[in-house]
């Protein structure tokens, strides 16, 4: 049994820079090689497929959730070790989250910001205290920082948000900030 689940939020799409993809297959055999479970969106396309065929490979627990609206244009992967039809997004987001230790966000679009935003938000408020990473691989989230940085600056939040994230530039750095907060 795996010693800790980490729920990753990424694109169902891999992006331009090849940088992204080989972040998501590093991060997934670091999970299997960590004894953590993977948990995500349960589709074999794009970052997610990545992430999980590589936990996979490399012998590690997964554990994929997704809605059935989107089992085909997710290409819901149905081999994993566990794998969860929901009715809506709404319960996708909330079975992934009560099936984690911890977040990672890798490169995503609209999707992922909004995973993102609801875990931060829920950390914010005082319904979680789960580690938060952001995988900013190449820089991606540096205009979601400078976001975030600015709602701070203009009063809309305490700098406390932001000390909710832990950025990381690399798998490396991002299992370390894993292991320091798990």
């Amino acid at each position: 049994m795996a010693s800790a689940s980490i729920c990753v939020f990424c694109g169902s799409r891999s992006g331009v820079d090849p940088a992204y993809e080989q972040a998501a297959l590093d991060l997934g055999k670091t999970i299997a090689d960590e004894n953590w479970r993977l948990v995500y969106g349960a589709g074999d396309i794009g970052l997610m497929g990545s992430v999980a065929r590589a936990t996979q490979d490399a012998g590690g627990e997964t554990f994929g959730v997704i809605p059935t609206h989107l089992l085909k244009r997710e290409v819901g992967k149905t081999d994993l070790t566990s794998f969860i039809v929901t009715e809506n997004m709404h319960e996708r987001k909330k079975v992934m989250f009560m099936n984690c230790d911890a977040v990672v966000v890798l490169p995503g679009g609209a999707g992922s910001l909004d995973e993102l935003f609801e875990v931060l938000t829920w950390r914010q408020l005082g319904l979680h205290d789960k580690p938060i990473v952001l995988l900013n691989v190449n820089g991606y989230w540096d205009p979601l920082i400078g976001l975030i940085d600015h709602v701070i600056d203009q009063g809309f939040a305490d700098a406390s948000l932001k000390a909710y994230i832990s950025i990381a530039e690399t798998v490396p750095a991002t299992t370390s900030a894993l292991k320091a907060a798990l």
